[in-house]
């Protein structure tokens, strides 16, 4: 059995929860949260008795094996290096960190600490995610040159933390284009990037003006705090010749709300947003080959409890996650780019 401890209880944490509590390999033995009402709320909705207010004091308890860090960005990489250092194991949600800086600080403490940690980029453990990969492995996309993805929301800025800089490191680029970045990064098989041109706008803010359409809310909602930005594109190049191109909006005057993910490559094409397809040719035919699984669309909950599983199963087992530090750092260099890109006004090379 493992132990573990979740640090944060806010909104995130109950796909971190549910799923430990539905694994026979894992025990949730402690919450930590610096809000002690919602901590007294989820430890009595969960059973869970030991509390703590301090992740200090939680890590210190030497029952725990591992941790869920799932508190706001600012604080990932100083709670998961003070984690590692007392020799737990981590998963820690993304992104990894808000800056290469502190990435690497949190590699460093992984490397001399010997434990495991993963990074919470769960659209790699979807199902579709992990049957698109089989085809990749085997060829039939063939060299996979090209992505786009796009998470556009026309109103959608949760406000609270996500809006507020200081603790988000970021608006839709760190909060939903990590999402995209990775997933196709990780299945063009983590090519090196080497250059990035970025944008970033502020025009809209968060929309408090707009009557009639309800969005999700962060629990600290405050609609007099934003200063990130609402739309941030990037176009990224990588060593192999392959480029990416990504775009996402916290708000913006669309007519509804985007979400795709498409791979091309010289054998053939793929989708994994909104929904899984295949794109290949046979007898010079171009073929649109639809998978026969029970779920063509990413199961939000499913993939987390795929993801608990196999941080579980890392930790008992000594295996290698499959969103290991390494790509976290990967991944951070991207984001940073891109905002440095923007800022500054031209392409940044890594």
């Amino acid at each position: 059995m493992l132990k573990v401890g979740v640090i944060g209880v806010g909104s995130i944490s109950q796909y971190h929860i549910e799923p430990y509590l539905a694994n026979q390999q894992a025990e949730l033995v402690a919450f930590c949260d610096s809000n002690e009402s919602r901590l007294f709320e989820k430890g009595k909705q969960y059973g869970v008795s030991q509390l703590y207010s301090d992740y200090r004091e939680l890590l210190k308890n030497d029952e725990i094996e591992a941790v869920s860090i799932c508190t706001w960005n600012h604080s990932h990489a100083e709670i998961a290096i003070a984690a590692l250092d007392a020799g737990k194991h981590v998963l820690v949600e993304k992104p990894l960190c808000v800056n290469v800086d502190e990435a690497f600080a949190v590699q460093e403490a992984v490397k001399r600490s010997g434990k495991i940690l993963q990074v919470g980029f769960v659209r790699r453990h979807g199902d579709n995610a992990q049957l698109l990969k089989t085809f990749i492995d085997q060829g039939d996309l063939g060299e996979i040159y090209y992505a786009k993805a796009s998470c556009l929301r026309r109103l959608g800025n949760p406000g609270g933390w996500f809006s507020d800089r200081s603790k988000s490191g970021g608006g839709p680029l760190i909060d939903l284009g990590v999402h995209m970045i990775d997933i196709c990064w990780y299945l063009m098989g983590k090519p090196r990037p080497v250059s990035v041109s970025g944008n970033t706008y502020k025009k809209l803010g968060n929309r408090k003006n707009i009557q009639n359409l309800s969005f999700y809310k962060a629990a600290d909602y405050n609609p007099d705090l934003n200063d990130v930005e609402d739309l941030t594109n990037a176009l990224i190049r990588f060593e192999n010749g392959a480029s990416l191109m990504v775009d996402v909006s916290f708000t913006l005057q669309a007519k509804k709300d985007e979400l795709f993910v498409k791979l091309y490559g010289d054998k053939g094409g793929a989708e994994i947003e909104p929904e899984l397809a295949l794109v290949t040719e046979k007898y010079n035919t171009i073929l649109n080959v639809t998978p026969q699984i029970d779920s063509l669309a990413f199961d939000f909950n499913k993939a987390f409890h795929n993801e608990i599983h196999h941080f579980v199963e890392c930790c008992l087992e000594g295996k290698e996650p499959l969103a290991p530090v390494a790509d976290g750092v990967e991944v951070m260099k991207m984001l940073q780019a891109v905002y440095e890109s923007a800022e500054k006004g031209k392409e940044v090379y890594l």
